[in-house]
């Protein structure tokens, strides 16, 4: 009789450990596809703005599908509803496969596979299958929603000329960004900044000429490290953040719906931040470094001279400097880290272009302070530029978690 009563004290103590340790496995449905979708990105070579858009699509459709079982937050701006006893898994591994499919049809073998390897583990009953439903349905309403967000304009941009004078031939990336339908803002301009500063002002004397100096590619002054890092961030987009967004969710030990949401609150964000920041490059067009600097003597300012060979330490981004997108997306993230995660330890990532190089960071806002010094060591952006990126981020992030996923008392309150 003791025995039984043993075997049964750990047979229970076994099952207790197993159902603490699940919810943690059961979110890696959410890592895997996020991982999933930021290897085609990387295998495409697909551009922020459209990997961006992606991984918000993706991210939302999982995180609605999932939490219309568990119903512990305000969903988007669809309504699903399920029995509980629907398998999670199955929701979110179809909802990822579907709205994948929908933007990259060429990779449906892959995908296919992918989702087959994903469902394989789960039992075969009617939960699986109300899962598989329920995810179709979810990934059907978000791409419904998103089918006439802007994202297909065509390429209109006009380059600045006089007739018959030649101008550099590539065109500029991302020039109808700006006006797509974001997540969270009313418009892309909601944040639009103020004017840079005037090309006579204390500003931009200060602020060009540092980067004369420190982003140049033959700088004396910059440091060994400061070139190092300024090489680390010359990679962009959301696979920047995204490993972060994992490390935070990882070392939280966040079940599968709450995973969703914070992947969910950060693509949203991440997209958002793109819209704001295109919208006010384009409003603005302000010169980058390499013209301003080049050219400077056409600002009539004594105190910011003409170098007419200087050149950044890597290669100026096609588009316009103001503000600094690497640094509104930064602060984006960080914000709604900050928010959702607090302080979660030492977290780090890894560089394509700065091979063998690991940053490590113990606080989110040193992690947003490097990415804006990078782009002025990097020879990209104005400090001014960096400091405006900056709070456009901060204010994204901030209406994100505010308005966006809340917990289910605020279903009943209007959105501010």
């Amino acid at each position: 009789m003791k025995c039984s009563s043993w075997i049964i004290s750990r047979l229970s103590l076994i099952a207790t450990l197993i159902a603490a340790a699940a919810p943690l496995a059961r979110a890696d449905v959410i890592m895997d596809w996020n991982a999933k979708a930021d290897a085609i990105a990387a295998e495409k070579q697909i551009p922020p703005a459209p990997h961006s858009r992606a991984l918000s699509m993706m991210h939302v459709a999982m995180f609605e599908a999932v939490n219309a079982i568990d119903r512990r937050y305000a969903p988007y701006k669809i309504s699903l509803s399920a029995d509980r006893s629907t398998s999670r898994e199955a929701a979110a591994a179809v909802a990822a496969h579907d709205v994948l499919l929908s933007i990259y049809p060429d990779l449906k073998p892959d995908l296919d596979a992918t989702l087959t390897n994903a469902l394989a583990p789960i039992a075969e009953g009617e939960s699986k299958i109300a899962g598989i439903a329920l995810g179709k349905e979810a990934a059907a309403q978000i791409m419904e929603l998103r089918a006439k967000d802007g994202s297909n304009a065509v390429e209109t941009y006009r380059p600045l000329t006089t007739p018959g004078a030649y101008v550099p031939t590539v065109v500029p990336l991302f020039s109808t960004t700006g006006a797509t339908t974001p997540w969270v803002m009313a418009s892309g301009s909601q944040f639009r900044p103020g004017p840079p500063p005037a090309l006579d002002s204390e500003v931009w004397t200060r602020d060009v000429n540092e980067i004369r100096e420190v982003g140049s590619r033959a700088s004396s002054t910059r440091t060994p490290e400061q070139t190092t890092i300024g090489r680390f961030w010359f990679f962009v987009g959301a696979r920047t953040y995204n490993p972060i967004v994992k490390q935070a969710a990882t070392a939280k030990g966040m079940d599968l719906v709450d995973c969703a949401r914070l992947f969910a609150l950060t693509s949203i964000a991440g997209n958002d931040a793109l819209v704001a920041v295109f919208d006010a490059k384009y409003h603005y067009n302000l010169w980058r470094p390499i013209t301003a600097i080049r050219n400077a003597d056409l600002t009539s300012n004594p105190a910011t001279p003409r170098d007419p060979s200087w050149l950044p330490l890597g290669e100026t981004p096609m588009h316009p400097e103001y503000p600094c997108a690497h640094c509104i997306t930064s602060a984006a993230i960080a914000t709604v880290l900050e928010s959702v995660v607090g302080d979660f330890g030492e977290f780090s990532l890894t560089s394509p272009t700065a091979p063998g190089v690991i940053r490590k960071w113990s606080r989110l806002q040193d992690y947003s302070d490097e990415v804006s010094n990078a782009r002025i060591w990097a020879g990209f952006h104005y400090r001014f530029s960096t400091e405006v990126g900056k709070d456009m981020g901060r204010k994204i992030g901030a209406l994100t978690v505010a308005t966006e996923l809340r917990g289910v008392e605020a279903m009943a309150e209007p959105k501010r």
